[in-house]
């Protein structure tokens, strides 16, 4: 066995479960101010009903140092939640927000992180732009639009039309990021769940078949305005470690 190179710096420690706990609290509490004393509320809670099952059946002590346990777990759900929430508000409306979402999605999905189709009025203003995300699965192809209304319905027709000439035949579902107001709109929150939760109708081997389809359009992609990278556009990880 080779000899341990000397001056090599030690592999860094994980922090511990109190340690993330703790940043995930001190992520979230910055976009979420009340989360500390919702955090309280539902331990509390958790304590009034163990004490009260307790005094019923005459074990108060016992009660409570069951009940401590679950109020720490009551607690940690919550900050789980809200942090959730607090990590989703942060891009919520920033352009590139879909594809920080998307990539909550772990498996099963091929994830576009980057715009395949995008149109902006002003090469200076990414805040007028219009884009397009792409992502493939046993439900099909989801394209995802983000932007001004009527200019993302246009870009999603558009790049709907794109697809199904390489992917004839293939299940096509347009999305738009919004308010909820309509059954095609979804808010970033919402995006990723969405979209797992389509009903499956093609084979793993057939998703790997469609995407190499999709890949092989390639081409000159719509300029995006100049120096900016919707990339870039990333939700505190740390807030979401809790979930």
């Amino acid at each position: 066995m080779a000899a341990k190179e000397r001056g090599a710096a030690p592999p860094a420690k994980k922090p511990g479960r109190i340690a993330q706990v703790k940043q995930v609290f001190l992520s979230a509490k910055a976009v979420d101010p009340a989360i500390g004393w919702w955090m309280a509320l539902a331990a509390l809670g958790v304590l009034v009903v163990a004490a009260v099952v307790g005094i019923i059946f005459s074990a108060l002590i016992y009660a409570l140092i069951i009940g401590l346990p679950l109020a720490f777990l009551a607690a940690t759900i919550v900050l789980s939640r809200r942090a959730e929430r607090a990590a989703y508000k942060q891009i919520e409306g920033q352009p590139g927000a879909v594809g920080a979402a998307l990539r909550s999605i772990r498996r099963g999905w091929y994830i576009e992180e980057t715009p395949v189709a995008a149109d902006a009025q002003r090469a200076t203003d990414l805040q007028s732009a219009a884009l397009v995300y792409r992502a493939v699965g046993r439900p099909g192809i989801v394209l995802i639009g983000e932007g001004p209304p009527g200019r993302a319905q246009k870009l999603l027709a558009a790049e709907r039309r794109k697809v199904e000439r390489v992917a004839s035949g293939v299940p096509v579902t347009l999305l738009r990021v919004g308010d909820g107001g309509t059954e095609d709109e979804v808010t970033i929150r919402k995006l990723a769940n969405r979209v797992q939760r389509m009903k499956p109708v093609l084979t793993k081997d057939e998703v790997s078949v469609v995407n190499k389809r999709l890949k092989s359009i390639g081409g000159v992609r719509p300029p995006l305005p100049k120096g900016v990278d919707p990339t870039k556009v990333r939700m505190d990880r740390k807030a979401m470690r809790g979930r």
